[in-house]
């Protein structure tokens, strides 16, 4: 199940009112006041959503409380959370799956196997009205960070995959949190997270995924330093 978790702006935004009648999708009764007390399924995935307005369009910003991986979901229609949901599976899946193979995580994964476990997961969704203080930390740092990209470009993401570039700069930041013993990456633990619950991997195959994305990770480093330098001297000699 999808729990999306709504501060007091997204609760505003996902209600509306026809005929005087309040129309919304969230429950006024979630389980509990503090999302980590809720009893979960190993089928729940917690996740806080805000919004902000940009350029006079709404911004939703959807971070997960677990991993604090992000998806930033620009010009979204009020009101519709049909709309958002679709959307919102769709890039989190698409970024989950590009990033798996940019990182050479394919081998561990099994389509078949991840499907059927992401429609399970993705067939119910609930909205609530609950705050998370330390993720709603990490949406105000992204929420500026995105503004302030939007005010040098001039222009709010023009297509989905200018956005999830965006997606991957901030999950690419390291992050903090109460419980954590040191700084994390969100796109590194929620591949981390995806491959335990949605590949079904074990302790020893999630080991080696992690330690081969690390691998890869040193190997795109040691590519760009090596490209900088090859244009630094290409700058150089010219002059």
């Amino acid at each position: 199940m999808l729990i999306f978790n709504c501060t007091e702006a997204a609760s505003k935004f996902f209600s509306r009112v026809h005929k005087g009648k309040k129309i919304t999708p969230l429950d006024a009764n979630p389980p509990s006041s503090i999302i980590e007390d809720d009893e979960l399924s190993g089928a729940d995935e917690q996740w806080l959503v805000h919004v902000i307005t940009v350029q006079r369009k709404h911004v939703l910003l959807v971070i997960h409380i677990k991993t604090r991986y992000c998806v930033i979901l620009a010009d979204v229609k009020k009101a519709d959370a049909e709309g958002f949901i679709a959307r919102f599976i769709d890039r989190w899946v698409k970024g989950l799956v590009i990033n798996a193979h940019h990182h050479d995580l394919g081998q561990w994964l099994n389509p078949e196997l991840m499907l059927a476990r992401v429609q399970q997961t993705c067939e119910h969704h609930r909205f609530y009205r609950r705050s998370h203080r330390s993720a709603q930390k990490h949406i105000d740092e992204i929420a500026w960070i995105f503004q302030d990209k939007v005010a040098h470009t001039g222009s709010l993401p023009p297509d989905e995959i200018t956005a999830m570039v965006f997606d991957e700069q901030m999950n690419d930041t390291p992050r903090s949190s109460k419980g954590a013993k040191s700084y994390y990456f969100p796109n590194e633990e929620m591949a981390l997270h995806w491959l335990r619950h949605y590949c079904f991997l074990d302790d020893v195959q999630l080991h080696a995924a992690k330690e081969r994305r690390h691998q890869r990770v040193q190997e795109i480093a040691a590519l760009e330093r090596e490209a900088w330098l090859k244009n630094y001297e290409r700058e150089n000699s010219n002059r």
